[in-house]
């Protein structure tokens, strides 16, 4: 043992023996909390402000289709919030009895639109041109595990075109998979939420908003069997305060 560390260890024993105790450092308290894919970029914002906010929490965040994230949840995967989005998926949270419905908050809305790679050649600008022979793929979400699939699926039957563009159908397992296939040009339209689109605006072209689903709102609600109840309760309040907000509102996302 070196010198340095010899006097280091008889100091600390030192200090021991005269009552004094080392300050160690408190482990931090880690939040997870799983959230819809397309609230992926304004979330880890909101997430670093929340942390910065409270010294020795951090929060941990896993994105993906509501649908995935809800039935994790079931299955026992070890997460503090919930946040979906749709209200269908949040509904059967709290039906198997994994979320607190007294928790549960709309904090976000948005709308549903079809793109085009953005130099595109096919005209695109109604959803019944969806189903001329030159649009041989459209890129969806599935509708069982993705909400904006289930919209999509609404906007096109009320358009009773669901259907008759089935063969067309490429189906993707959240909304961010949907928009790489039509920023990639590998689909010629897709269904994405607007602020997805947003993203890639040098990339993929607002072709039109859907109408004929229902309102794209997202609850957020605490899961029941949380290890950190009280902090995922202060998550879930953040989302409503005014700096969430504001990100969400930066971000194209609009008021509940």
């Amino acid at each position: 043992m070196s010198m340095h560390r010899i006097l280091r260890t008889l100091s600390v024993l030192a200090l021991a023996g005269l009552g004094f105790t080392l300050a160690v450092p408190a482990a931090a308290q880690q939040l997870t909390v799983s959230a819809a894919a397309s609230l992926t970029d304004a979330m880890r914002e909101i997430g670093s402000r929340f942390e910065a906010s409270r010294p020795g929490v951090s929060v941990r965040f896993n994105f993906g289709a509501s649908g995935a994230l809800v039935q994790q949840i079931i299955q026992g995967a070890p997460v503090d919030v919930f946040a979906s989005a749709d209200q269908e998926t949040l509904d059967r949270g709290v039906a198997q009895k994994v979320l607190d419905a007294g928790t549960r908050r709309d904090f976000a809305s948005n709308s549903l639109v079809m793109i085009a790679p953005l130099q595109a050649s096919v005209p695109l600008a109604r959803l019944v041109d969806l189903a001329q022979p030159a649009v041989k793929r459209i890129a969806v979400g599935k509708p069982a595990t993705v909400p904006v699939g289930r919209y999509t699926q609404q906007a096109l039957a009320a358009a009773e075109l669901w259907a008759p563009l089935e063969p067309k159908y490429v189906f993707a397992d959240n909304v961010r998979q949907v928009l790489d296939y039509v920023a990639r040009g590998e689909v010629e339209a897709g269904f994405v939420y607007r602020t997805d689109a947003e993203l890639m605006k040098d990339r993929v072209r607002v072709a039109l908003t859907a109408t004929g689903h229902s309102p794209i709102t997202y609850p957020v609600a605490v899961v029941t069997d949380s290890r950190q109840p009280k902090l995922a309760r202060e998550f879930a309040v953040f989302l409503l305060g005014s700096e969430a907000q504001a990100i969400l509102a930066r971000y194209g996302f609009g008021k509940p």
